[in-house]
């Protein structure tokens, strides 16, 4: 009995981190960035830890470096932190089925990624593993992933000498890669095609400093509409 509970155990693990290993390539490499960017502005190897460990935010903490370093409020901190995640409001409701009664609620909701997100979003769990145990384990995996590469990236930015400029488009090319990874491995592009072009329609009308939100709702709202249209034709 214990035997085979300890196999299970190794099992979920060894599958989450497997699942996990395309994000670590990302993620190091990104915090890393991140931390070589935190560390010329003039912060050291535990701002790049807490933020990294309670944050958590990806694009929003390469953003925050400016709001360091530039003595930003906290009105206007927290007006654009809401701004750059606002996405997850969005795409995070798909997954409002999966985690209304997992064990492990609050910490999957906190490390929801976006890329966490591109793993977890279709529902897939390996078989005969805890469902559960599995999305905690690869949003823990990806947590550390990017943790370990903040604290690299503020450390040898402390020895090496090393250009920032250009770091934060690390980020854009992940989302990139994601979106490509995402694009192979279904037949069904729809989604894809309307977050392209409801994303360029908005650029396009509300320019580069506003177009996010107006973005995002129009790709709901858009995405509903079809949604509903399947459904209506399937029944």
């Amino acid at each position: 009995m214990v035997t085979n509970m300890s196999e299970r155990k190794t099992s979920v693990l060894r599958a989450a981190f497997l699942r996990s290993v395309p994000v670590m390539a990302g993620y190091v490499v990104l915090g890393i960035g991140f931390g070589i960017l935190l560390r010329g502005a003039g912060y050291g190897v535990l701002w790049a830890l807490a933020m990294s460990l309670l944050i958590y935010a990806g694009s929003m903490q390469f953003v925050g470096v400016s709001l360091l370093s530039g003595g930003a409020s906290l009105l206007t901190a927290a007006l654009t932190t809401v701004t750059v995640n606002a996405r997850h409001l969005f795409y995070s409701i798909s997954m409002i089925g999966r985690y209304q009664n997992a064990r492990y609620k609050p910490y999957l909701v906190f490390a929801l990624t976006d890329e966490t997100y591109s793993i977890l979003s279709d529902g897939a769990a390996p078989e005969g593993v805890d469902p559960d145990r599995y999305r905690l384990l690869v949003s823990a995996f990806d947590h550390v992933y990017w943790v370990t590469g903040s604290v690299l990236g503020s450390l040898l930015g402390s020895v090496l000498p090393f250009p920032t400029q250009g770091i934060e488009f690390s980020m854009t090319a992940l989302f990139l890669a994601s979106f490509t990874e995402q694009w192979l491995k279904t037949r069904d592009h729809v989604p894809a095609l309307t977050g392209l072009l409801g994303t360029l329609a908005c650029l396009l009308l509300f320019g580069a400093r506003s177009f996010l939100i107006p973005a995002m709702l129009l790709i709901t709202l858009v995405l509903t509409l079809l949604r509903g249209r399947r459904k209506g034709a399937a029944e």
